[in-house]
């Protein structure tokens, strides 16, 4: 099991293809009011890094901080009715690939482990990425690394990411976050500037991933309220980004002028020299 679960709603319908460069199907849309209205359907990965299961410390946040993102990105609905706008999937680096012997662009596609293809499938699928993070020694956690590396470049690639850290101290885990910005970058999957940092999360979110009010005397909606508006922020760039990627990935395959490195590292290197 690689710790996989989905919300949303699934089947939504991609836009077609028109035969028109980007910009000039923007200015097309720009006067619908449906365009200008609301954000279209997306397919969200959120990578969860941690591989803690127990303490001290305790508790152990990483399932706190996770389900409050999976919840917000839940509750941006399509409409009045409340259904979900985006297909989220949720992969935990807990229990999901063992230490990296051999990644999955080394094997013929007939012999790429199940486990290993299945995550691979959601990574490609995917429209854009929330990738949460502990900090351990001012780093992100190895088991996102992990998880991550065993997949090149081009699963990533030509699409945007947005960051979550946290920590049981001050600090939110800002560290950490700064360092996965060229990480995600190398990858393809360029991260949004707006970030979430929480710190004392065991002070944030409950064991549901809920809000806990940090006054007795507020409502809980207050402060809910509050976090929301902080996460918003990320979500609307991912949004953003992630819908222009998605339009302009209909019109251009970008792997066309780009391809994926097939043979070694060497392919990115300068021409000239031996």
């Amino acid at each position: 099991r690689h710790n996989l679960r989905r919300t949303g709603a699934p089947g939504t319908v991609r836009h077609a293809s028109l035969p028109f460069s980007l910009p000039f199907q923007l200015r097309l849309l720009a006067g619908s009011s449906t365009f200008a209205a609301s954000t279209h359907a997306l397919t969200i990965c959120i990578l969860s890094g941690s591989t803690r299961t127990s303490g001290p410390p305790r508790p152990v946040l990483s399932d706190r901080v996770t389900q409050y993102i999976e919840s917000a990105v839940s509750k941006r609905c399509s409409n009045v009715d409340g259904i979900p706008l985006h297909d989220v999937s949720v992969i935990q680096a807990r229990n999901s690939l063992p230490l990296l012997e051999r990644p999955h662009f080394t094997y013929a596609p007939s012999q790429v482990p199940k486990e290993l293809q299945d995550i691979h499938e959601t990574l490609s699928n995917a429209d854009a990425y929330i990738v949460i993070t502990p900090e351990y020694n001012h780093a992100p956690c190895p088991g996102l690394l992990n998880m991550m590396n065993h997949f090149g470049s081009s699963t990533f690639s030509f699409k945007p990411s947005g960051i979550v850290s946290y920590s049981a101290g001050q600090w939110g885990g800002t560290r950490a976050a700064h360092s996965l910005r060229p990480f995600l970058s190398e990858l393809g999957c360029i991260p949004v500037s707006a970030m979430v940092h929480v710190p004392k999360a065991m002070d944030v979110f409950d064991e549901n991933g809920c809000v806990i009010a940090s006054d007795s005397s507020k409502k809980d909606d207050d402060e809910e309220e509050r976090w929301d508006s902080y996460v918003d922020r990320m979500l609307c760039q991912l949004e953003w980004w992630g819908e222009a990627a998605k339009r302009h990935r209909d019109v251009v395959d970008p792997l066309k002028k780009s391809p994926a490195f097939s043979k070694s590292p060497s392919e990115r290197n300068a021409p000239g020299g031996k």
